[in-house]
């Protein structure tokens, strides 16, 4: 188990203010003690590549709450559990966040199975969950609020614009689990929708580094374009390899997930030079908010820091709305603070504005398109500006029907 990080000490440098969302200062709780806010998420394990920068997010974003004042004039207590890449540490965690902790508000999970192995406990427990991650779309729940992209926000404008680019015929290869499984379905239907083939489609487990078989088929049917749905450490030699056997003059990669791992930093800049990623977030974005944030991320961790990437400002965006909402409900009451956050809530964020879809619980989101470039970085391509989740749009409104509970598929 990994420990509040309440500990750091030096002061942040304000880069948003949460009072700012309006609303009461009363908390409907009694007492001036800390609140009880809990984190889940891999530190350690395969899946830290997202996690270490996730936690660092975490620790920040705390601590410049703390230091605006933190929210109803309390201090925020972080309890942070290390959920080492193991789905069922989650639900050990989830339990113990609830049940011992008694937090008000939990953010975490990584990957599609670890937010599945969350919801359930949180939901029981009347204890309000952001999930911080782009995702394969479709969950419907009143008691999560979803700060990453969907597919709907990500592949819907990736995928014609890569047809329009690129070329007609597609290769999918992704991760073998739900994120992957789901996202493949989305990918042939955005595929069709742009009267493009998808030729051929594989899936990799996540423990597994071996891509041989799978690039011979690619070089065998020569798509355009090869969409990456490949997720955590050892897929990261699919780029290795796509990129050893010459292939990039030829086929053009594009992936929603590329980039989220830090990819772009770990890998040789020939692996992902003209990688094209479709992305809320990249350090590149020229906007004030983000000059600050990247100031006091690299002022708090220094030449340790971690990349930022999508998966950091997720979090980061998580826990301003969440204050936002309480700030907003002048209470810690669930379903005050429900109402709130089903209000429209916004925050101006690294990424750009992003705000509570109250139907939905996603977020509306700038989303970006991408290109990697030769310096470990991404250069902005084009911006759908404040993108909506369309499809959950479409499928759920939980201010009409709060008792829905489903995951909405393709």
């Amino acid at each position: 188990m990994k420990q509040s990080r309440a500990c750091l000490l030096a002061i942040l440098p304000l880069v948003v203010t949460v009072a700012a969302c309006g609303g009461s200062s009363e908390s409907a709780n009694d007492g001036d003690d800390p609140i009880v806010v809990g984190s889940l998420l891999d530190e350690t394990g395969p899946l830290n590549i997202y996690g270490e920068s996730m936690a660092d997010a975490t620790a920040l974003a705390i601590k410049s709450i703390n230091a605006n004042g933190g929210v109803l004039g309390r201090q925020l207590e972080l309890k942070a559990y290390d959920t080492q890449s193991d789905v069922a540490k989650y639900t050990q965690y989830a339990n113990t966040v609830t049940a011992n902790d008694k937090a008000s508000v939990v953010v975490g999970g990584i990957v599609s199975a670890s937010r599945e192995a969350i919801r359930p406990v949180l939901r029981r427990a009347n204890t309000l969950y952001f999930y911080p991650e782009m995702y394969e779309g479709g969950v419907c729940d009143k008691n999560t609020f979803i700060t990453g992209a969907s597919t709907s926000q990500e592949l819907e404008p990736l995928i014609p614009y890569a047809v329009e680019k690129y070329g007609k015929t597609l290769y999918t290869v992704a991760a073998d689990y739900n994120y992957g499984q789901i996202s493949a379905d989305w990918v042939d239907k955005y595929a069709a929708d742009a009267d493009a083939d998808v030729v051929g489609k594989k899936f990799v487990s996540l423990d597994s580094s071996d891509f041989g078989a799978i690039i011979s088929d690619i070089q065998k049917k020569q798509p355009d374009v090869v969409v990456s749905l490949l997720v955590g450490a050892n897929h990261l030699a699919f780029y290795r390899a796509f990129a050893a056997a010459g292939m990039a003059d030829k086929t053009t990669i594009v992936s929603p997930v590329f980039g989220v791992g830090s990819e772009h930093v770990v890998l040789d800049p020939e692996a992902t030079k003209g990688i094209i990623a479709a992305l809320p977030y990249v350090e590149s974005l020229d906007n004030p908010v983000n000059v600050a944030f990247l100031k006091a991320w690299k002022d708090e961790y220094g030449a340790k820091a971690q990349p930022v990437t999508d998966s950091t400002i997720y979090v980061w965006n998580a826990w301003h709305l969440w204050a936002a909402g309480v700030e907003k409900a002048g209470s810690l009451d669930y379903d005050k603070v429900m109402e709130a956050l089903e209000s429209g809530v916004s925050f101006d964020s690294p990424s750009g504005m992003v705000s509570i879809d109250p139907g939905s619980h996603h977020t509306v989101q700038n989303v970006h398109i991408t290109v990697g470039n030769s310096s470990h970085g991404f250069d902005v391509l084009d911006q759908i500006p404040q993108a909506p989740p369309a499809f959950e749009q479409s499928v759920c409104n939980l201010v009409d029907e709060p008792d829905t509970d489903e995951q909405f598929l393709p």
